[in-house]
This record gives C-alpha cells, sequence and structure tokens, in this order.
C-alpha cells in the first residue's frame, strides 16, 4: 500500500462532525498515514486539538490564525495563537497569510498579523503555512522581505503560473498541491511539469476543493490519491514515486 500524506485538511470542522470515525478510517484503508491540521482562529481550536487527541498518530495539529479571520480586535486572535505556541509544540504555525478575495477591508491588519506570525515562526523554528487567495504576488513581496534562514513552508493550494511557482521554491518554500490540478481550467497542468519533485507537497483542504470527479462535493483525505494520481500523469512517473517523494517531502518540512 502507499504511503500517503495529507498536508491541509480542515477535519474538525462541522461537515465532519457526523462522521469523522469514519473518514479516518478510510482515509487509512486509502494509505493517508497523516492529515496535518492548519487552525483557523478561536473557534477551531478545541475541535482541532480534540481530533488530535483521539487519533494522536494520523491527525497532527498546527496554529496560526487565518487571515480571513483577522477582523477588528484581531489583536485579541493572536494573544491566543501566542499563548498556545509557547504552552504546546506544534509542528507549523498555519494557517497564515494574506487573502484578496472576499474582503479587502483589513488588508493592511492582514500583512500586520502575517509578519507577527512569521517572526513566532521564526522563534519557535516552525514552519510557515501560507494562504494566499488572490494575493499570491503581494505575499510573495511580503515573504522576500521576511525571509531569512530560519524562514521555510508552504505555500498552501498552489494555483499560480510557473514564474510564481520559480519565486515560490528560491525562497525554500514548498508548493501545496490539491483538487485545483485535476480541474480542466485550474491552469497547473502547464506548471506540475516543469516542477521537480523535490518542492510538492500533497493536499485537499477538505472540506474544500474536491476533485474531479467530485468538484463541488465534501472534500476528504481519501481524495489525496486522485490528486497524486493527477500528478503522476502530468509528470510521467509512476504514482508510487507520488506518493514516496511527497511524504518525504512533508516529513522534512514538519519533521514529524
Amino acid at each position: 500500500m502507499m504511503n500517503l500524506v495529507d498536508s491541509h485538511a480542515h477535519i474538525y470542522l462541522k461537515e465532519f462532525k457526523d462522521d469523522i470515525s469514519d473518514v479516518l478510517e478510510e482515509a487509512q484503508e486509502s494509505g493517508v498515514k497523516k492529515i496535518y491540521m492548519p487552525n483557523i482562529d478561536h473557534t477551531s481550536i478545541d475541535a482541532m486539538l480534540e481530533l488530535e487527541s483521539r487519533w494522536p498518530q494520523q491527525c497532527i495539529s498546527m496554529m496560526g490564525l487565518h487571515p480571513c479571520s483577522v477582523k477588528k480586535g484581531f489583536e485579541k486572535e493572536l494573544y491566543l495563537v501566542e499563548e498556545w505556541l509557547e504552552k504546546k509544540d506544534f509542528v507549523a504555525v498555519g494557517e497564515i497569510g494574506t487573502d484578496l478575495y472576499w474582503d479587502k477591508t483589513f488588508w493592511p491588519q492582514q500583512q500586520e498579523a502575517f509578519k507577527i506570525q512569521v517572526e513566532w515562526a521564526k522563534k519557535y523554528k516552525k514552519p510557515v503555512v501560507i494562504h494566499c487567495r488572490e494575493s499570491i504576488d503581494e505575499t510573495i513581496e511580503l515573504v522576500e522581505k521576511l525571509k531569512d534562514d530560519r524562514l521555510t513552508g508552504v505555500f498552501h493550494c498552489f494555483s499560480g503560473n510557473i514564474k510564481q511557482a520559480e519565486k515560490i521554491i528560491s525562497l525554500g518554500f514548498y508548493l501545496g498541491i490539491g483538487g485545483v490540478a485535476t480541474f480542466k481550467n485550474g491552469g497547473l497542468d502547464t506548471v506540475i511539469p516543469e516542477i521537480a519533485m523535490e518542492h510538492i507537497l500533497l493536499e485537499t483542504d477538505s472540506p474544500y476543493l474536491a476533485p474531479v470527479p467530485y468538484r463541488g462535493k465534501r472534500n476528504k483525505p481519501s481524495y489525496i490519491s486522485i490528486v497524486a494520481e493527477r500528478i503522476a500523469d502530468l509528470k510521467k512517473i509512476e504514482i508510487e514515486e507520488v506518493a514516496r517523494l511527497t511524504t518525504d517531502n512533508a516529513q522534512i518540512l514538519f519533521h514529524k
């Protein structure tokens, strides 16, 4: 059986409340040994940590403040993130970043929150997991300004072009590839063949962005094999090779 990793899944959300045991069993049966869970904000911490406590070998948590949760008074949210980073050894600071898709009102605050959390990642020697919806160039620029030899991570849900991919890789970051790779007009069919496997992580972003043929339905970690199959097809290598290399990459990044 292949050994796969889902490097980004929100399986603690209400969409999985009624069948999480079945979802995790199905993931295990399909070879998904580890599922890395990015935090969103104060509302998601308890559910995420409970899941980790029940399935500690399979479900692994991160700590961070999602850019879409950066609103007025976001400092309180950051205080909570900082408290948790001080008292628990998380694998990464995430999900952090920027988002210009839904609302541009708090763009300055998003940048500030991102910079603060990047500094915490450096302090605790943790990678960052970066969200950058409709803001990839702006986020690359932010990372370029903050970059030193202590900063690494992954640009989650990468859907950019080859030039953006090369910039991200040059900064020492991975590309998180998910269901978008299977979309007819996703644009990754011309990018993935040009990217070395050593720079790629697999992810689902469950329950969002389910791959074809499940697009529009609830995504789940077991679908990671569909993403792996698509990458194998685009790169003309065996799916077992994709599984091995991306799992190794996750181990290198997260150290767990």
